[in-house]
C-alpha cells in the first residue's frame, strides 16, 4: 500500500485505542472481557500486522489531547463512516492482533467488560443514539453523546489508575 503522510507536527504520542471485539473469559470464574483499551504504541508492536498497525497509530495519533480515549468506532467517523479505512489499514486484523496480544501477556492493556449499553455506545460514532426497550417500565430510552461521553469518562477514571501503578 503507497500511501503519503501528512506532517507529523501535530501528533500526540500519549493516546489510547478503546475497541470492542469477540467476549472471551481470562479464566475460571472470571468477568468477560468484550472491550479492550492499549496505548496508541501498541499499534506498533512486532505481533500487530504491518503497516497496517502504524498507519492506524499515525491516524489515531493525529491531532488529539494528551491522555484521551478514542474509541474504534470515532476513527471510522472521522474516516468517512468506515469508507476510508481501506487507504488507513485492516482494523480487524489489527485489532483481533492486539486482543491476541493482550490475551498472551505481550503488552499492557486495560480489559474491560463493559455492559451491553456502554458496549453499545462506544461502538456506535460520537454523534449516534443507541435505543433500548425497558421492559419493566414499558418505554424505549434513548441514549446518545452525553452518556457515551459518561461512558468514556468512567474508563479515563479506570485508566487512570492503572496507569498510577504501572505504564500501559
Amino acid at each position: 500500500m503507497t500511501q503519503t503522510q501528512p506532517g507529523d507536527a501535530a501528533r500526540t504520542a500519549d493516546v489510547y485505542l478503546l475497541f470492542a471485539h469477540e467476549p472471551y473469559y481470562p479464566g475460571d470464574d472470571t468477568q468477560e472481557i468484550n472491550t479492550t483499551l492499549v496505548a496508541a504504541g501498541t499499534l506498533l508492536h512486532p505481533q500487530v500486522q504491518q503497516p497496517d498497525g502504524a498507519w492506524i497509530h499515525h491516524r489515531l495519533t493525529q491531532q488529539r489531547q494528551p491522555g484521551e480515549i478514542v474509541p474504534l468506532s470515532t476513527l471510522t467517523h472521522e474516516l468517512g463512516g468506515g469508507a476510508d479505512w481501506p487507504a488507513v489499514g485492516d482494523w480487524e486484523k489489527v485489532t483481533t492482533d492486539l486482543v491476541q496480544l493482550v490475551r498472551t501477556g505481550d503488552c499492557g492493556a486495560l480489559s474491560l467488560g463493559l455492559p451491553d449499553i456502554a458496549r453499545a455506545l462506544i461502538t456506535a460514532g460520537p454523534h449516534s443514539h443507541v435505543r433500548a426497550f425497558d421492559a419493566v417500565a414499558d418505554e424505549l430510552i434513548t441514549y446518545g453523546p452525553k452518556e457515551r461521553a459518561a461512558v468514556l469518562a468512567e474508563i479515563d477514571t479506570f485508566l487512570t489508575c492503572l496507569v498510577v501503578e504501572q505504564d500501559l
